[in-house]
């Protein structure tokens, strides 16, 4: 709930190109009785993007602030904190729109408005906007479409080049979003824009959807709406809420899927024996999560090969899984055409005695096996149409036997054993 005494800011994502620009002046120039500030963020040395605000709108010079030459998720956070203290302290206004660059992430943005600083004492969030460019976003996890590399740097790991593809940003610009113009409708038809909207669903469920044509949209659907919760900020994907489930754990997930469950009945997908079903992102369009735990580590080079070739129609996967080989935590995230490894933590058993002890005590709603301790695979894979019992079959069959188990320090080995290493399974 925004304050009365901080100032409403409006956080604006979305893809290059995507129109957010395009957004920003159709705000200003139907403002009505608003009076707002805008902060516009470029990577490039000149900030193009708060000339063409500047020249599109009746704000005058001391209205627009420039970041230019980095990102402000990443190294320009400090000049980002000056930025909007300055503007609260030299102007008044009503509103404050940021617009983020095109390869920023929306999440670190936003926490610079709700942690204890001088920023969080005079601003309030009220709600993280991702435009969508919906063509690119249908050719890209829909269609037979590859997003291009455009020079993406990744948060925390990098490739050899230093970019990471497109496609993972898109995804995390919209799991974190409260509202999504599903902006360029007008290059969709109206069955796609359905599909569009059904995959924003799955991967974001709370998030409001509005189709737009160069960004128009009524200021009053986008300013002053209260959409942000920071309570539930980082919490509310759709990946994360199909491991959630009912009571969660350590890791968010609620039940193991093994053989015993399926003798004791469970049919392993997350559909109890007493009827009760978790609930689809939209059942209409096909979209749908399936869950997949188990106790019995995954081959690496099976497990490896299915990633490597997913089903058609997956376009999120993410979770934690047992490797063979690794006993450390490998945390798993699929987004389209991208598939990266990396290690999330030691499992709480590989701990020293002490320290295991003292962790369990400390977290007494940790779920425990006797013999595997904490354990175990949970993955959550969303896509259109998924055939979800060939999948479980897949994932069973790239769990390791008995022998090699045995020797499952032995086995070729793709996924990474510490923290300092990043995975890239499968690329663009």
């Amino acid at each position: 709930m925004t304050s009365t005494s901080t100032i409403p800011v409006t956080v604006l994502s979305g893809n290059l190109g995507a129109g957010k620009t395009t957004l920003l002046n159709h705000l200003l120039s139907n403002a009505g009785e608003r009076d707002l500030a805008v902060l516009v963020n470029d990577m490039g040395a000149v900030n193009v993007d708060a000339e063409l605000v500047a020249e599109g709108s009746d704000l005058d010079a001391g209205g627009v602030a420039e970041l230019s030459n980095g990102c402000i998720c990443c190294e320009l956070q400090d000049d980002l904190e000056a930025a909007v203290v300055r503007l609260a302290r030299e102007r008044n206004f009503d509103h404050l729109l940021v617009e983020s660059s095109g390869i920023s992430e929306p999440e670190p943005v936003a926490r610079l408005f709700t942690t204890s600083s001088r920023v969080a004492a005079s601003y309030e969030i009220d709600a993280l906007v991702t435009v969508l460019d919906t063509r690119l976003f249908l050719d890209t996890f829909a269609g037979e479409g590859v997003p291009e590399r455009r020079g993406v740097r990744a948060a925390d790991g990098e490739d050899d080049d230093g970019t990471r593809p497109l496609a993972d940003l898109l995804i995390e610009q919209l799991e974190v979003a409260n509202l999504v113009l599903c902006n360029k409708s007008d290059l969709c038809t109206a069955a796609e824009l359905d599909e569009a909207e059904a995959l924003v669903r799955g991967l974001q469920p709370d998030a409001e959807t509005i189709r737009t044509t160069f960004s128009a949209v009524d200021p009053d659907r986008l300013l002053g709406v209260d959409l942000f919760d920071p309570g539930r900020m980082g919490e509310a994907a759709g990946w994360q809420r199909a491991l959630a489930g009912e009571s969660g754990d350590d890791d968010g997930s609620t039940h193991d899927y093994t053989a015993d469950d399926r003798e004791h009945g469970d049919d392993g997908h997350g559909h109890a024996a007493d009827g009760h079903e978790h609930r689809h992102p939209d059942e209409v369009y096909g979209v749908d999560s399936v869950v997949f735990r188990e106790r019995r580590p995954f081959h690496p080079e099976r497990f490896a090969a299915f990633l490597r070739d997913l089903p058609d129609g997956i376009v999120r996967s993410k979770g934690v899984a047992w490797v063979a080989g690794r006993d450390v935590k490998v945390d798993i995230s699929q987004a389209g055409p991208s598939v990266r490894a990396s290690v999330r933590g030691p499992w709480v058993a590989a701990l020293p005695e002490i320290k295991r002890d003292l962790y369990r005590s400390n977290r007494p709603d940790l779920e425990w096996h006797a013999e595997h301790g904490d354990r175990r695979t949970a993955l959550v894979f969303i896509g259109t149409e998924t055939d979800e019992q060939r999948l479980n079959a897949i994932l069973e069959d790239c769990l390791v036997t008995d022998d090699e188990w045995e020797r499952a320090t032995a086995l070729e080995n793709p996924f990474p054993s510490d923290d300092s290493e990043d995975v890239v399974l499968r690329e663009p």
